[in-house]
């Protein structure tokens, strides 16, 4: 058969079970299976207009193989052109449904449903979804299913060979899948066409079914020491329970690939036995981990990791595409397997809507049934080994305002950014404040931060600490609790607003007091999420509620602080060299 019947075969309703040997064969076969009369004026119309869509979905197959041969040596300018083009091309497509929706609209009417019948069904989709096209923004679709085209459609639909026809909203909805893409787009850049997304109804969600995903029964995770306290709750209350997925996990402590290849070997040493009789090991990390925000060497941890065919998984919330982007190493073994996110933090960054995803290379994520693609048989991949089957779906809506909210990740990070910088650099000039931030000069994580992430900028998240300095709980209670309203005591972090938690109480109380020690969190660290307002204000507020807590107990307190004019001179400095950071790189 010819190539051009092939690409036209694609549209028949009996794609799967034709007979037809070309085009002309298709046409007769299709009309027949809508038992409508080839000889009549109406199948004689409907036969040319059919003949041309047939001889356009070959066209345009054949467009899309000579663009993708060009498109390794393409001129930029010329890609422009290609794009504009095509861009007609869709514009034109559209115009035709158009048209066809006067007389689809009248033949629905002409079936003379009753009152009863009409506003049951409501108004029939395909009609009145046609200007959709043309929105400026993904359109909310809010839609738990969806019309079925024909039989053998839909059956290739429940076996994933039929990208345009969702199902059901629990697996595919088009607004998750726009904001599926534009995901893997910021993080992937140019290996985008190696990588997709699920997308989630929370970051938790999307922790657990990549956990789901990737461990099985007696495996052995390898896990930083510093993770959310939910991640921490997830591995130690559940999946290393006896009667659960028994799962071994080893706690790494350090930062360096040096010191992640003395654990691994450890690792591997003493769990020997069990990976004798057949116990996987996989390496999970959050870079820049929450709360302190240090900066793992992710490159290297994987480069190692994949040496010894083990898989890694990487939290990159805290970074979002802004400060780092993990899966654009040229080295693709420098490369984690998965990327999670919690899209609630900074991608969405107004704390409206929570959501979650994780991104991996196609084969990895989804390959229909009955295939196998890189030694990946369809069962194996993401899609069918949970996202299928748990359903923790992000709605229509949630993936609209994750998507509304990304388009000023960029502004909402490089201000978040710098006035990290700037608290972090003041308030480590008070010898009685403990800053744990990697852009303090000289501290254990800097060299990793300056390697990895983007503006030479640290992550919006850190933690400062009183432990060693003389005072009474119910004096830090008090300081505490005047930080509000500036340091808005939320929960989350990632929103425009600055946030202050204390982690041993909140965000990572399922930790025992052993954990917390080992994870460097005591009663007076303060986890904050820094936002968008103007630093010396919160500056100013830190330190008169100092003034009117901490003084009486510490007079000097307050005077370890810089000066207004101190503080005014470096707000300056700071905003210009980071500013001056980032549209150089750009």
């Amino acid at each position: 058969m010819s190539k051009q019947f092939d690409n036209s075969r694609v549209l028949s309703p009996r794609r799967n079970s034709t007979n037809a040997t070309n085009i002309e064969e298709l046409i007769s076969e299709q009309l027949d299976h809508f038992n409508i009369d080839e000889k009549s004026d109406y199948g004689k119309a409907m036969a040319l207009a059919a003949n041309d869509i047939y001889n356009a979905q070959h066209n345009v197959m054949n467009l899309w193989e000579v663009y993708n041969g060009i498109t390794a040596g393409l001129d930029k300018t010329d890609d422009i052109a290609y794009f504009n083009a095509k861009r007609f091309l869709s514009f034109q497509i559209a115009k035709v449904l158009d048209t066809l929706q006067n007389p689809f609209r009248k033949s629905h009417q002409n079936l003379n449903h009753s009152d009863q019948t009409t506003t049951a069904k409501g108004p029939y989709p395909i009609i009145d979804n046609v200007t959709a096209l043309f929105s400026a923004n993904p359109v909310i679709t809010r839609t738990a299913t969806y019309v079925f085209a024909c039989n053998e459609w839909i059956d290739d639909a429940f076996k994933g060979k039929e990208f345009l026809h969702e199902i059901y909203s629990r697996l595919l909805n088009p607004t998750s899948v726009s904001l599926a893409n534009q995901i893997v787009d910021l993080e992937a850049g140019p290996y985008t066409g190696e990588y997709m997304a699920w997308n989630y109804n929370s970051g938790m969600a999307a922790i657990d079914s990549l956990l789901s995903h990737m461990l099985t029964k007696d495996d052995i995770i390898i896990v930083s020491r510093s993770v959310y306290g939910g991640t921490y709750q997830l591995l130690h209350d559940w999946y290393s329970k006896e009667d659960k997925m028994n799962i071994t996990v080893e706690w790494f402590d350090g930062h360096s690939g040096e010191e992640f290849e003395t654990f691994l070997t450890q690792v591997l040493k003493y769990n020997s036995g069990i990976i004798e009789s057949g116990s996987k090991v996989h390496v999970y990390i959050e870079s820049p981990s929450n709360p302190d925000g240090y900066v793992l060497d992710v490159p290297e941890i994987s480069k190692i990791s994949h040496a010894k065919g083990i898989k890694v998984s990487l939290d990159a919330t805290v970074a979002t595409p802004f400060l780092y982007k993990p899966l654009q190493r040229e080295d693709k073994a420098e490369r984690p397997d998965y990327v999670v996110h919690s899209l609630t933090k900074d991608i969405a960054g107004h704390g409206n809507v929570i959501a979650g995803c994780v991104i991996g290379e196609n084969h990895n994520m989804f390959t229909p049934k009955g295939m196998t693609v890189n030694g990946v048989s369809w069962e194996k991949s993401m899609f069918w080994s949970v996202y299928y089957i748990k359903g923790a779906f992000l709605s229509s809506d949630g993936s609209f305002e994750v998507l509304t909210g990304m388009k000023t990740l960029h502004q909402r990070m490089l201000q978040k950014t710098i006035n990290t910088a700037i608290i972090a650099k003041v308030f480590s000039a008070n010898k009685y404040v403990n800053v744990n931030c990697n852009i303090v000069k000289g501290h254990k994580n800097e060299a990793i931060r300056k390697k990895l992430l983007k503006y030479d900028l640290p992550a919006p998240l850190f933690t400062v600490d009183f432990e060693g300095v003389d005072i009474k709980k119910e004096t830090f209670r008090k300081f505490f609790d005047s930080l509000a309203p500036m340091f808005n005591m939320h929960i989350s972090l990632g929103q425009t607003n600055t946030t202050i938690t204390c982690p041993a109480l909140t965000t990572h109380s399922e930790m025992d007091a052993d954990a917390l020690k080992a994870t460097g969190l005591y009663f007076t660290t303060m986890r904050m999420g820094v936002g968008d307002e103007n630093p010396k204000e919160l500056i100013s507020h830190f330190i008169a509620c100092a003034e009117r807590s901490i003084k009486n107990e510490l007079p000097d307190f307050v005077a370890e602080f810089p000066s207004q004019e101190e503080v005014d001179e470096m707000v300056t400095s700071e905003y210009l060299k980071y500013h001056k950071n980032y549209i150089t790189s750009l």
